[in-house]
């Protein structure tokens, strides 16, 4: 793990202990830093908005009264995706508002799962810990869907960073396997060579599981863990981020640029030029990413691909897949 990251880390938990004291130890209105240890669902501090065709700025769906959500326009025969954000994230950040609409253009019913008020900067920590209650409540969210009519096979669970572990951890609460799952930049602090399978995303966690790779060493998971991975421009830096001085920032602008690529390439539905990555993720932004003596060997090897929905669901293995350009990205 880089030095940054490292400092990054202890300065998380220095802010969180800080918080807990900040009002007085029995002061519980001055928590700031929230661990929730009760595991009851659904939970005040999990919310799911449904957005469909019929009614795009969204509804609150009441889970002690499910089916309210067919008052918004929910269609079971219709596919779902399960779009679930990450630190310090909210179900109404512009990237996250752009990746609905793409799925919306495709007429699916999009349920965003807000976990915002137990995810908040600077507390990683107690974000981490609280992933378990999320996936279990999501999890529950995913069983009312299956119950409805809707199968399997048409519900995708999207995440971004932490988001994506969560979509992994709700395996552990179904009786039977998800078949979709698009990972996005998976979280890599105190996770990659800490946690364990249990509270990750695996290749096992649905039939198929796709990773798109665009921060990975740093903010995102370096090592390949879906049954398919895409390195997007070599998958550890985006060469639309190089404006941005400080690293940190350049990071973070790759990190959340996976959301991105992911609306472009529904919206957009055409095939990508991509050819094997060598060993996972690569530093190199250009094609080919390996020495100029490889090159004719990997051109040879190239193909075409879909990312994302339209992905062939028996495609395995990892690819680089070079983006000269990115539109309509918002990153916040």
């Amino acid at each position: 793990m880089s030095l940054l990251v490292r400092l990054l880390l202890i300065l998380s938990l220095l802010t969180e202990i800080c918080c807990l004291f900040s009002g007085g130890v029995f002061d519980l209105n001055f928590f700031k830093c929230m661990w929730r240890k009760d595991y009851d669902c659904p939970h005040e501090d999990i919310r799911f908005f449904l957005y469909t065709t019929s009614n795009r700025r969204g509804r609150l769906i009441d889970m002690n009264y499910p089916k309210t959500m067919f008052k918004t326009g929910f269609k079971p025969h219709r596919e779902t995706a399960i779009i679930i954000h990450g630190f310090n994230g909210t179900q109404t950040s512009r990237h996250i508002m752009f990746l609905k609409d793409a799925y919306l253009s495709r007429k699916f019913n999009v349920f965003a799962v807000d976990w915002e008020r137990i995810s908040r900067y600077p507390c990683y920590l107690s974000s981490l810990s609280n992933t378990k209650l999320v996936s279990q409540c999501t999890a529950q969210l995913y069983s009312l869907l299956t119950l409805t009519g809707s199968r399997s096979k048409q519900i995708t669970c999207v995440g971004h960073s932490l988001g994506a572990h969560i979509c992994g951890m709700m395996s552990t609460h179904l009786t039977k396997r998800q078949h979709k799952i698009i990972g996005l930049d998976p979280a890599r602090p105190l996770i990659e060579q800490h946690a364990s399978d249990q509270f990750r995303l695996t290749r096992d966690d649905a039939n198929v599981v796709q990773v798109i790779h665009t921060n990975a060493g740093f903010f995102g998971q370096g090592s390949f863990g879906g049954t398919v991975d895409f390195c997007i421009n070599g998958g550890q830096k985006q060469p639309f981020c190089d404006e941005n001085t400080i690293r940190l920032e350049q990071a973070r602008c790759s990190h959340f640029l996976s959301v991105c690529f992911l609306g472009n390439a529904i919206l957009s539905r055409k095939r990508m030029m991509a050819f094997r990555c060598p060993s996972g993720c690569v530093k190199s932004n250009r094609p080919p990413y390996l020495p100029v003596r490889y090159s004719g060997r990997i051109r040879g090897r190239m193909k075409y691909f879909h990312i994302g929905q339209d992905t062939p669901e028996d495609l395995t293995g990892g690819y680089c897949i070079p983006q000269e350009r990115v539109r309509n990205c918002p990153l916040d």
